[in-house]
């Protein structure tokens, strides 16, 4: 991700009203985390699993707070059980973005099956998902899914790919 691409985010993520960042970091997106990091108008916190950081957005949700859930696609999976009892059982959603490993022209060996599973993954649990592929769809984007998470009370991913997420 270039910093102007990081930038970008940054400031979407705050007109969009955000205020509370739950990540795990991962390397298509680790530009963009020491910014957020960084910044007053976010409090920041990085977690070692998944699974605990939508359950900790959930919390800063049902405490009037606007959280984001970033992380990389294969988290998705790892969050897939606390997301279910979430969204399904007590219509607390999370807003998650996630960065897309695993598409074709992937060059970790590791990555492919993140790719593979992800929109399966997404549609089973019934979790409405935007690719973002240009910049010029951030903004937008982001808007559009804090607003449907507190329509449907239930979860909203963003997939960040394309020119979002490239580094040269």
């Amino acid at each position: 991700m270039k910093e102007k691409v990081a930038e970008l985010v940054r400031d979407a993520l705050k007109e969009a009203g955000i205020d509370t960042i739950v990540t795990l970091p991962d390397s298509r997106l680790k530009e963009l985390y020491p910014l957020l990091a960084a910044d007053s108008d976010f409090r920041y916190i990085p977690v070692t699993n998944e699974g605990e950081g939508v359950s900790i957005a959930a919390g800063f949700w049902l405490g009037g707070k606007n959280p984001v859930m970033l992380m990389e696609n294969s988290g998705f999976r790892v969050a897939c059980e606390p997301l279910a009892r979430l969204g399904l059982t007590h219509g607390i959603p999370v807003l998650m973005i996630l960065s897309d490993v695993g598409v074709i022209g992937e060059k970790n060996w590791w990555g492919v099956a993140h790719g593979i599973t992800m929109e399966p993954l997404l549609e089973a649990m019934r979790v409405p998902y935007m690719v973002v592929k240009y910049k010029s769809e951030v903004k937008e984007a982001i808007q559009k899914a804090k607003k449907h998470i507190s329509t449907s009370l239930y979860h909203v991913a963003i997939i960040l790919t394309g020119e979002i997420t490239k580094k040269e």
